[in-house]
């Protein structure tokens, strides 16, 4: 459905709190992958969770879901399902799993030059929720596709010892999600061909999480290379170097 954006969130072993951990299941549907998506049924990412009551405050998944028309549905309700179902064109199951779904690892990230980028070849409004990103980083460096270079590092989130980490593992080979527009679900190829044309279909990076904590709007964002190898004296680590001060924006 629509991403969720926030000021704060806890990142533990499986990614964010409450991330991705919510699925309609095609009924009847046996193969690798019984869930619905936005690849199947555009107007999905039309609905928008929403939180209320005491859930709100001690919860972390939604407790209902905003219609495309703006009808506030029961998350586990039989009316959400029915009228999902009704749109996909057969029934569907609200399900809740602990450590979440995830296409290749529990956390992405993303630069917003690297959104710019990507708008402006395509000649698109640049939208950061087209890609659906865990974090977005302002970096310093303003440089599009700059992630890139982080695979094999880690990042870390603020300056104490104990600050939530990451690592790179690898970049983020992208979907025909990204031609969605967030706003209309309307299809706009461009997207995803400006992507393969410019950057072998990868637009971002994958991230495993090597440390648990806390991620903050405007919290600074250090990057450590990977480990120099050195024959005679075994690994000699490369210094940090910090992003913007704006810090990254967590995301769901």
């Amino acid at each position: 459905m629509s991403g969720e954006r926030l000021d704060v969130a806890n990142l533990g072993w499986h990614g964010l709190d409450g991330d991705r951990r919510l699925a309609f299941h095609r009924a009847g549907h046996r193969g690798g992958f019984p869930w619905l998506t936005a690849s199947r049924l555009p107007e999905l990412i039309l609905f928008a969770p929403q939180r209320r009551g005491p859930a709100a405050v001690s919860g972390n998944l939604p407790t209902h879901v905003r219609t495309p028309e703006g009808e506030e549905l029961a998350l586990f309700g039989q009316e959400l399902a029915t009228e999902v179902g009704r749109r996909h064109g057969s029934p569907v199951e609200m399900m809740h799993l602990n450590r979440g779904i995830f296409d290749e690892a529990s956390i992405s990230v993303i630069t917003s030059a690297t959104v710019g980028e990507i708008g402006r070849l395509a000649a698109q409004r640049p939208d950061v929720r087209r890609f659906r990103p865990n974090i977005l980083i302002a970096s310093l460096r303003s440089v599009p596709f700059e992630e890139d270079e982080w695979v094999g590092g880690a990042l870390s989130f603020g300056e104490a010892d104990e600050a939530a980490a990451i690592g790179i593992t690898n970049r983020d080979e992208r979907c025909s999600m990204v031609n969605l527009d967030p706003g209309s679900a309307g299809p706009a190829a461009e997207v995803l061909k400006a992507i393969v044309r410019v950057r072998d279909n990868k637009a971002g990076v994958y991230g495993t999480v090597t440390r648990r904590g806390r991620l903050a709007v405007g919290q600074p964002i250090f990057f450590e290379p990977a480990a120099i190898v050195d024959k005679q004296n075994g690994e000699l680590p490369v210094g940090s170097s910090p992003f913007d001060d704006r810090g990254g924006e967590p995301r769901t």
